[in-house]
């Protein structure tokens, strides 16, 4: 009987300590948390004005100061969760908030830029100064961190301010063509180059002809350098037709996206603008320099640039990758920019000549054109 009550006195002892190990683990948990210190910024009141003296608040509620700060009236400290709650409660602190983390900012290179070679171009000093491009879109928002806009106009019915973008096509393309070249963001073809935003296409991102004739007669009548149309349509317009021709005479480049309507054997898929003598027809290739699958196709197709999965500025303050011929038509207007910036003398033909002929050829004349740009190539 001995040894059976001594085994049950042990036993008995054992559930006890496995009760008290295992009982409330939530509580073991909550007491644990409130036990975490962690790193705060204490600001104090005007009242409380010497060092001993916040020291010592901070020390009548638990907690440690680390560092005071000598041009705010505030201190780095260490805190519990119970110390916080009791130090909150204190009539001469102004405010408790956490010593939060920042992080460094970056700068990021789509990689359009060295796959055109801009990143060359740039190492020179060569970025886009004082060339003026005209960016026939949706308008552009003004208010990006990463863009800076020159100015412009809106001929979009009922909608006056070129500077509000509201579908985000034309902030997207003006960021490939001059993204600042800044800590954030990403950096464009033509980093310094002086953007206009000529508004034709509204929130939808549709526009009549008689409104993109409108921003084409402007962008010439106010002595642009180059301009930008990523936008089509089905249908020949002779209206059209004399408005670029007339921006080119007039030493204006004029570029424009090819189409998204792909190939279909031996038919011509180019849209207009692009599809007219005067205007630089841009398709698009990948960033392995294969020609996407939506790019338009046809014998006035002149060259390719990256289209696909483009990351550039977009709508409250952010950035987004698109796909299109939109998106590649703004690289060769930015190489553009920069054989103007480094050749100032040279004219809309030469500069379109030198983008033709030193493009790499990729194939097909009637699938790549003449090939994909070099802007490095084009601005010697």
């Amino acid at each position: 009987m001995g040894k059976k009550r001594l085994w049950f006195s042990l036993l008995t002892v054992l559930l006890l300590v496995f009760s008290m190990a295992f009982s409330h683990p939530a509580n073991a948990v909550k007491s644990a948390a409130k036990d975490v210190k962690k790193d705060y910024i204490v600001g104090f009141k005007s009242s409380l004005k010497t060092t001993s003296a916040k020291k010592d608040v901070i020390k009548e509620n638990g907690g440690k100061v680390d560092k005071h700060f000598r041009s705010i009236n505030a201190a780095k400290v260490t805190l519990d969760q119970k110390q916080l709650k009791e130090l909150k409660k204190e009539p001469s602190i102004e405010y408790v908030e956490e010593d939060h983390v920042a992080h460094a900012l970056a700068q990021t290179v789509p990689y359009g830029i060295p796959l055109i070679k801009a990143d060359k171009v740039q190492a020179q000093d060569v970025t886009g100064k004082n060339v003026k491009v005209g960016i026939i879109d949706t308008g552009i928002s003004s208010s990006h961190p990463d863009l800076k806009v020159a100015g412009g106009k809106s001929f979009v019915s009922g909608d006056s301010d070129p500077f509000n973008d509201g579908n985000g096509h034309g902030t997207h393309v003006a960021g490939t063509v001059a993204a600042l070249n800044n800590s954030v963001g990403v950096i464009g073809v033509a980093p310094n180059a002086s953007l206009y935003a000529i508004k034709v296409l509204d929130s939808s991102g549709s526009g009549t002809y008689s409104a993109i004739i409108d921003g084409i007669e402007w962008a010439t009548d106010n002595h642009m350098d180059v301009i930008n149309m990523s936008l089509g349509g089905p249908s020949g317009s002779t209206a059209l037709k004399k408005a670029v021709d007339r921006a080119y005479s007039s030493g204006v480049v004029v570029v424009a996206a090819a189409g998204n309507s792909g190939s279909s054997g031996s038919r011509n898929t180019i849209g207009y603008p692009a599809k007219y003598d005067s205007v630089i027809a841009v398709g698009a290739v990948d960033n392995n320099s294969q020609r996407a699958y939506f790019s338009s196709v046809g014998d006035e197709l002149e060259v390719m640039a990256p289209g696909a999965d483009v990351n550039s500025t977009y709508p409250g303050n952010t950035y987004k990758s698109l796909n299109g011929t939109s998106m590649a038509s703004p690289h060769v207007a930015g190489a553009a920019a920069l054989v103007k910036s480094k050749n100032p003398s040279l004219s809309a033909s030469q500069i379109r000549d030198r983008l033709s002929k030193t493009a790499t050829h990729l194939g097909s004349a009637f699938y790549y054109g003449k090939g994909l740009i070099n802007a490095e190539a084009a601005a010697q």
